[in-house]
């Protein structure tokens, strides 16, 4: 039961990061200091996304299920739970660099509207953000 419950809280986390990288730079909007933690984000999901890379949260929600007895599944977390969800049916590798695309292009917007807005003073260690 333990492993089940560790296993539905890696894949509430990796749907949560997925949105995060999708969405944070919005948030640094109000906290300035998130772009800290959001560029990192975004940068990998971009690289995972681009290069076909598997993210580390997958296998450990694989091997969390099958040490909690459930059945397993075929392929990454995002072909798995965020596809049904979100995608359509065939979905391909030329669609997924296309979103992926999008999401970087996207998040480029973001941060370059709120650096001309802010007049450069984008990550002060001293804002009072």
């Amino acid at each position: 039961m333990l492993y089940g419950l560790a296993a539905a809280a890696v894949v509430a986390f990796h749907f949560a990061f997925v949105v995060f990288v999708v969405l944070g730079g919005l948030l640094v909007w109000r906290w300035p200091k998130m772009a800290w933690v959001h560029l990192p984000c975004a940068v990998w999901g971009a690289l995972v996304e681009l290069t076909g890379v598997i993210c580390p949260l997958t296998p450990l929600e694989k091997w969390l299920r099958e040490s909690a007895g459930l059945a397993s599944f075929e392929g990454g977390f995002i072909a798995h739970h965020i596809v049904p969800v979100l995608y359509p049916a065939g979905l391909t590798r030329g669609v997924q660099l296309v979103l992926a695309v999008f999401v970087v292009a996207l998040n480029v917007a973001v941060y370059a509207r709120w650096w001309r807005v802010r007049g450069g003073r984008a990550l002060s260690v001293t804002s009072s953000n």
